[in-house]
């Protein structure tokens, strides 16, 4: 019977292939299969709750825990979400940026800036930025402290990809000439709306700028895991983990 926040079978046959190969038991108690395994992480990220709390027939939480970094560290997840991602719908791209408060457990690593951990008007907190295709789904995602400006990490993203021909939509967060000359570079179409302060008033199409509700949507999405919601994680490499598996459900939706 399979438990809440599991994976469907039809998802699992998408992504059993692009996991690394079960190991064979070598004495001692038998490894967890793969599917036993991922089924436990999405009950951590869905619930939120420590990882001590695991519930008891996915196996000892420790073994949860191990496979998850070992996966963390050879950047399975976010391997898993690339090929997940590999035939977008490009007619346009949204991009966004959305605030995440860190909890005081998640606090206190070494690392500061470098966990993407910083002080905002909401306190201690992460910022997650997110490229999404034209049907929502998700292409790019960075994470920054939650003091950087969205058009800062958005200009590094957009420059990372292929815009050509391409319908970028982005609230006024992003009107900066930086993003709009390499839009214009690259032959995309910015729907973008000026700034209230710009001396010249750039036209946008306001019919197509109603698409940008699909990356809300998705961050809408992401933030149903409550371990995504608010921040738990201390390292930010494991938080983006738990992002990537999240948004690799997207795609499997």
């Amino acid at each position: 019977m399979r438990q809440r926040y599991e994976l469907r079978d039809d998802q699992w046959d998408k992504m059993k292939d692009l996991l690394p190969a079960e190991r064979k038991a070598q004495g001692g108690r038998p490894a967890k299969d793969n599917r036993t395994m991922i089924n436990a992480m999405l009950w951590i990220a869905r619930s939120g709750a420590p990882w001590r709390d695991l519930p008891k027939y996915y196996g000892p939480w420790k073994s949860v825990y191990t496979r998850f970094r070992r996966w963390e560290k050879a950047g399975v997840f976010h391997q898993v979400l690339e090929c997940l991602a590999s035939e977008p719908d490009l007619e346009s791209l949204m991009i966004d940026a959305s605030i995440v408060r860190v909890h005081q457990h998640g606090a206190g690593a070494k690392g500061g800036q470098t966990q993407a951990i910083g002080r905002s008007r909401g306190g201690i907190t992460t910022k997650i930025h997110a490229v999404v295709d034209a049907l929502g789904c998700p292409l790019s995602i960075v994470l920054s402290p939650g003091n950087t400006h969205d058009c800062v990490i958005g200009y590094e993203m957009l420059q990372n990809l292929d815009l050509t021909n391409k319908q970028v939509i982005a609230d006024r967060g992003y009107d900066t000439n930086q993003i709009l000359d390499l839009l214009k570079e690259q032959q995309a179409t910015s729907v973008i709306p000026p700034k209230k302060n710009r001396v010249e008033q750039r036209k946008c199409d306001w019919w197509l700028y109603k698409e940008r509700h699909l990356v809300e949507c998705f961050f809408n999405k992401l933030k149903k895991y409550r371990r995504l919601a608010t921040r738990y994680e201390k390292l930010a490499c494991t938080f983006a983990a738990f992002l990537s598996l999240a948004s690799s459900l997207v795609w499997l939706a």
